[in-house]
């Protein structure tokens, strides 16, 4: 039942204020209530199938503060999925960038949306 602001469960809201106050300036409050449900349904995969996302700096504000786990340049990002734990890399961003990563990582699947 959504009785929280924007339509959203107050669940909902609570978990996704952080985020809110980040995108805000960048997401209009029509278009928030579905970036907040996604950003949730999204997070919740990532502990559910052990990914992480790195969210490269040019990603939009939803992505790279909502669901980026490591955020940043090219080859940090690289660096950081080295460095994980997650058995899955999801990566926002370019081609070359995911091949740098299965580089980096190749016992880890790694995806790009």
């Amino acid at each position: 039942m959504a009785d929280g602001v924007f339509g959203l469960t107050k669940d909902l809201e609570r978990e996704t204020a952080g985020v809110w106050a980040k995108v805000k300036d960048h997401v209009t409050p029509l278009e928030w209530p579905e970036q907040a449900r996604l950003i949730s349904e999204i997070n919740r995969l990532k502990r559910e199938r052990d990914a992480v996302i790195l969210a490269h700096n040019y990603m939009t504000p939803e992505i790279f503060h909502g669901v980026g786990d490591y955020v940043g340049d090219s080859l940090g990002l690289a660096k950081e999925a080295a460095r994980s734990d997650a058995k899955v890399i999801v990566q926002a961003g370019v081609h070359f960038m995911a091949e740098t990563s299965k580089i980096l990582s190749p016992e880890k699947t790694v995806l790009i949306p």
